[in-house]
């Protein structure tokens, strides 16, 4: 919505009426000019210094139930969170899809606390200033980051980047001397709380890593990293080579043994075959057997047929061989 800007002021500190400069009606409109949120992610969130709000027309205050129905129209309303960030990991991001998600129309603003502030005030941080500054930059719900934030947010800090609202878990955040520095925050009306995800910090992270030290200590020598890069004493060193050498030979000892296991199985696989093939190889032949030489079998038949003086001898003469032809028996018969 555009909004009217009136003259500058007089010598005695009264606003200069508009005619006094330009024609009367003619006012000046000012539309807000604000950074619009990303639409595409082809590109880094900028910095803030690259891109800060040059917006001229005046943020009116908003009150959280006006801003969840969409007020208003005409520009985002702006929300600023910020952190530490130091190995930004799912908790961070989804605390950030909170603050972008809390309206309509959101545009995040995520202040980065630089070394100096950190240290000071927190501790050391596994990951510099410039690491943290450009994996917010790669989130895909920041719109802007903003470099060497404060530690306490003050009205002139608010006022320069025309934050609307402050997005952070509820829980009071003691430091610098003040029980909860979002306090004055809070009592403004412009803190909006966010969730924070359990099971997973950057504390939390920095502690697997203490506790299983000696695992990744080995793992990155393995890797090719010196002793000196990991701050390893030689005693250390020879004590994890010498380690990773005994993990090497039962990892071999393992494949030998599953190797060799495989092979057995495959061999009692092909036996069992085997040994069932000649069982119905041999009910086979013993049931061709029965059939030929057995009590009922068809060679004691034939001989039976063929045994002089039996009633069929003649029968089976003649069943035996071709008509025309007799057996050699026969012609003795009749010589």
């Amino acid at each position: 919505m555009p909004v009217l800007a009136g003259g500058a002021e007089s010598e005695a500190g009264i606003p200069k009426a508009p005619s006094d400069e330009r024609r009367p009606g003619a006012m000046e409109e000012l539309e807000h000019t604000c950074p619009q949120p990303r639409l595409t992610l082809t590109a880094p969130a900028p910095f803030a210094d690259e891109t800060s709000c040059q917006c001229r027309a005046p943020h009116e205050k908003l009150t959280i139930a006006q801003a969840r129905l969409g007020t208003p129209v005409d520009r985002p309303v702006r929300v600023y969170a910020d952190g530490i960030f130091d190995l930004f990991h799912s908790g961070h991001a989804r605390a950030l899809m909170q603050a972008k998600t809390l309206f309509p129309n959101s545009y995040l603003l995520v202040g980065v606390c630089s070394d100096d502030l950190t240290h000071k005030f927190k501790g050391f941080t596994v990951m510099n200033e410039t690491e943290r500054y450009e994996a917010l930059r790669h989130c895909r719900y920041v719109d802007e980051v903003i470099r060497d934030a404060p530690w306490t947010l003050t009205p002139e800090f608010l006022e320069k980047h025309k934050i609307d609202f402050v997005a952070h878990d509820d829980i009071p955040y003691s430091s610098a001397g003040s029980d909860d520095v979002y306090k004055h925050i809070k009592e403004a009306g412009m803190f909006v709380p966010t969730q924070r995800t359990e099971g997973i910090s950057t504390s939390d992270i920095i502690t697997r890593i203490v506790r299983d030290y000696d695992v990744y200590a080995r793992r990155n020598l393995q890797r090719g990293y010196t002793a000196k890069e990991l701050n390893v004493s030689f005693i250390n060193e020879k004590k994890y080579r010498f380690q990773n050498q005994v993990d090497k030979m039962k990892e071999k000892v393992k494949n030998v043994e599953e190797k060799s296991k495989e092979f057995v199985n495959k061999v009692e696989e092909k036996s069992h075959d085997l040994i069932q093939k000649w069982e119905e190889k041999s009910r086979e032949f013993i049931g061709n057997f029965l059939e030929l030489f057995g009590p009922d079998g068809a060679l004691l038949s034939v001989t039976y047929e063929l045994t002089p003086g039996t009633p069929s001898n003649t029968e089976s003469s003649c069943s035996l061989f071709p008509r025309g032809e007799t057996s050699h028996s026969d012609s003795e018969y009749s010589a």
